[in-house]
């Protein structure tokens, strides 16, 4: 398994563009294999970080994903919405592998 955690710098006075844009990648990732854990935003005072998490059971499950990135009509609609809101300033990819508690 490997899970992609994405850091964001985002508009605070955006944060509704921003939900509705997370809520999509959640679908998208969720309909195409992957397995989306949430995003994390800003719950208290004034802040413009966010967070999100999801995981593929493998690498080249996650390339088959990405594979579908700048033509699939429904990832370029999800992406309008960060472009066309200015949400999303800045972000960054992480790909980590989870170490669970053993049974």
């Amino acid at each position: 398994m490997i899970t992609c955690v994405v850091h964001y710098t985002i508009d605070p006075a955006k944060i509704e563009a921003f939900e509705r844009f997370s809520r999509e990648w959640m679908r998208l990732v969720n309909l195409h294999g992957g397995r989306h854990h949430g995003y994390f935003l800003p719950g208290e005072g004034a802040s413009d970080k966010a967070l999100a998490l999801f995981s593929f059971d493998s690498l080249a499950s996650y390339e088959r994903y990405r594979a579908r990135f700048g033509h699939d009509p429904e990832f370029l609609a999800a992406d309008r919405i960060r472009d066309e809101s200015g949400c999303v300033l800045r972000y960054e990819r992480t790909f980590m592998r989870p170490l669970f508690a053993e049974d």
